[in-house]
């Protein structure tokens, strides 16, 4: 409360203008007392007609104000309605794929509200509209806007998109976004997929995963012999070179093919989607590391037409939601295999069984052979390749320095928290 509020000291000792003048009572015509306030000239005193006419003009021009605001406001608002517009999104995965659903739903509403509405995202999970393989040539045609995808899906259009998914034994998540982001790897990818009227971000990245989920312990390279395992892409080719069967099989059926014995092992992401589909049910053993997909990225591919029409601000817009959803799938993957794998071991009887160096030797080997060969399948392809490989190098010396012997010196048996 300010220290001139009435009562005071400070109002009591110094008297306003107004209570220096001294209000004299006089008499009406009729006799009755009124009060009449006797003030002196001041300059800035104006006439009370003078004052009447300043309000009245002062009315008028608040009115017209309004007047004017409304008229902009109801001229304005229907140009804003009139640039809305509902953008399709179609999806590799089913609307309850945990992880890759929820992140093209977030994607999708991030969009929407950083475009103010302009770019009203809606998401038609894979089923519905379309199959999974199918999104790519439907953006590329123009007849929806956008898919969310894996780019390793298309490595019959060219091998080169294998890089931008994840290849066996390639790249961490955090490797990966830094050799998109400020590396050669964006404009690369934009070239690639440029001639199928393609433009992809990065939108997401599961982080390492594919774990190895089997009934048997596999301890040496021999022992993957005549075995049949269901893994997709590159890492088929790896155990392939190694003796093994690789099985194509939708993740929905792999606990079942397993536990009829229909195949050995399934390598097949993390333990959260895994308790998902009922692996843990399935299998005795999980193998780690998994390093089929020591990261799986998740694009976002836009029709190129749609895209080079889009405002610089909404085109940013959409850069801004790809990015920052890159950063929360991967922490909600991450999350969610951590939970999954307390899970797992309190509740499943599972046992982790870690690979052995001379099996990981093998497998490192075999990788670096197949994904030699894939890059020499094509000329774009290889020029990928020499541009990942040059980075993987040089990030080895860094994570090495890094997150690998900071990761060793957490190992440690030392005392951590607690009383």
């Amino acid at each position: 409360m300010s220290i001139l509020a009435s009562g005071s000291p400070t109002a009591r000792r110094w008297p306003t203008r107004a209570a220096s003048n001294r209000s004299k009572p006089t008499r009406r015509r009729d006799g009755s007392r009124f009060v009449r306030m006797i003030r002196k000239p001041h300059a800035t005193s104006a006439p009370v007609g003078d004052l009447r006419d300043g309000i009245a003009r002062a009315g008028r021009r608040r009115f017209l104000t309004l007047a004017a605001a409304g008229t902009a406001a109801a001229t304005v608002r229907p140009a804003v309605a009139q640039t809305r517009r509902q953008v399709r999104m179609v999806t590799a995965w089913p609307a309850a794929f945990a992880g890759f659903a929820d992140s093209a739903g977030r994607l999708a509403r991030r969009i929407t509200v950083l475009t103010g509405g302009a770019l009203t995202v809606q998401v038609i999970p894979a089923g519905e509209r379309m199959g999974a393989f199918d999104v790519f040539d439907a953006v590329g045609a123009g007849e929806v806007e956008m898919y969310h995808a894996l780019d390793s899906y298309w490595q019959g259009r060219s091998a080169a998109f294998a890089f931008f998914a994840g290849v066996p034994f390639g790249l961490t998540a955090e490797e990966h976004a830094a050799w998109i982001h400020h590396g050669s790897g964006q404009a690369l990818w934009d070239e690639i997929a440029a001639p199928f009227s393609i433009k992809p971000l990065l939108a997401g990245n599961t982080g390492a995963h594919q774990t190895g989920w089997y009934n048997r312990p596999i301890r040496d390279p021999g022992e993957l012999k005549g075995l049949r395992v269901a893994v997709a892409g590159l890492g088929g080719q790896v155990l392939r070179r190694l003796g093994a069967s690789a099985v194509a099989l939708p993740g929905r059926e792999l606990a079942p093919a397993l536990d009829a014995g229909r195949i050995d092992g399934a390598e097949w992401l993390g333990p959260w989607n895994a308790l998902a589909i009922g692996l843990p049910s399935a299998a005795r053993y999980m193998a780690y590391p998994g390093v089929f997909a020591p990261n799986t990225a998740i694009t976002l591919g836009l029709n190129l037409n749609f895209w080079a029409g889009l405002p610089v601000g909404q085109q940013q817009a959409i850069v801004t939601a790809a990015t920052a959803e890159s950063a929360m799938s991967l922490a909600e993957f991450t999350a969610g295999n951590t939970r999954a794998l307390v899970t797992l071991r309190a509740e499943h009887g599972i046992t982790m069984m870690p690979r052995p160096d001379a099996l990981l030797k093998a497998l490192g080997e075999a990788a670096g052979t197949i994904v030699g060969e894939t890059a020499r399948s094509d000329p774009q392809a290889q020029r990928v390749y020499d541009a990942f490989v040059g980075f993987r190098q040089a990030a080895l010396g860094w994570s090495r320095q890094s997150v690998q012997s900071f990761l060793n010196a957490r190992l440690l048996p030392f005392p951590y928290g607690g009383p």
